[in-house]
């Protein structure tokens, strides 16, 4: 696995990109295209003003190390909590209080509308807090019957 470019951290933890002819950039930043869809693939290498120094068309073209040092840039770039169960909800009335369980533990959500629920490619849904945390329902329908009961009231 072979890239045309270089990716490591200097002492002060920031990544630095190296090009194929040398150049290098550091403090640089990945940004995936599609996020939800498509995690591994479509992965641009920002500089740091923001301008594309390099494309990724799939992380498994690049070496494991290459691969590790991106895939932690951009889980500590990105969060996205994963809901896993919503346990109860205060109201179905909103704005609303939901008690909930995501993949990095319980907690709860304030949602101020139906529309902070947004429909993505079936079975996904994105719903936005008052915080302005997005939560991923990655398949609603593979959630239990109780927290479908509940979000279907909302949809």
């Amino acid at each position: 696995m072979t890239s045309n470019f270089q990716l490591q951290r200097n002492s002060f933890g920031r990544l630095v990109l190296i090009t194929a002819n040398g150049e290098s950039h550091i403090g640089v930043e990945p940004s995936r295209a599609f996020p939800i869809s498509s995690p591994k693939e479509h992965i641009s290498i920002l500089s740091s003003d923001g301008h594309e120094l390099t494309w990724i068309s799939n992380l498994d073209e690049l070496s494991t190390e290459t691969s590790q040092l991106v895939e932690e840039a951009l889980q500590a770039r990105e969060f996205m909590p994963e809901i896993k169960r919503v346990y109860a909800v205060s109201g179905y009335a909103t704005p609303c209080t939901w008690q909930i369980e995501t993949d990095r533990g319980t907690t709860s959500l304030i949602l101020n509308s139906e529309e902070d629920i947004r429909r993505l490619t079936a079975p996904a849904l994105l719903i936005v807090d008052s915080r302005g945390i997005q939560f991923l329902i990655r398949n609603r329908n593979s959630l239990d019957d109780t927290s479908r009961r509940i979000l279907d009231r909302f949809l």
